[in-house]
């Protein structure tokens, strides 16, 4: 394993954040090295780092960047997609068939969630 991710391992096991000047010393190497492989998960942009206090010392916090997952979920109802997810008809929902439907459909999935 290399020693970014081994730094990345350390930074995403700790839910607050590690200070830098820690995380070189959690390493066992020197300060400039541990600037180099920050510099690099910053550059990947796996990480973020903002300015702290640790102990009366200047330093940063660093935390692993959260990953953004889109949600399709919420446009699903079983297997069928939202039909007003890119629809271009100027119709109106409460007489749109095709919205109608879908909605029927999420009851119909919460009714077999109740049976599980």
């Amino acid at each position: 394993m290399s020693i970014e991710e081994t730094a990345l391992n350390i930074i995403r096991d700790s839910k607050e954040g590690v200070f830098q000047n820690e995380l070189w010393k959690i390493l066992e190497i020197d300060s400039r090295k541990c600037s180099r492989v920050i510099s690099k998960l910053l550059d990947d942009d796996l990480v973020t780092r903002e300015q702290a206090v640790s102990n009366g010392a200047r330093t940063y916090l660093l935390k692993v960047k959260e990953e953004v997952k889109p949600c399709f979920d919420l446009l699903l109802s079983g297997d069928m997609f939202s039909p007003c997810a890119g629809c271009r008809d100027a119709c109106q929902p409460e007489s749109c068939e095709k919205l109608t439907a879908w909605v029927a459909n999420i009851g119909e999935g919460e009714k077999a969630e109740e049976m599980c």
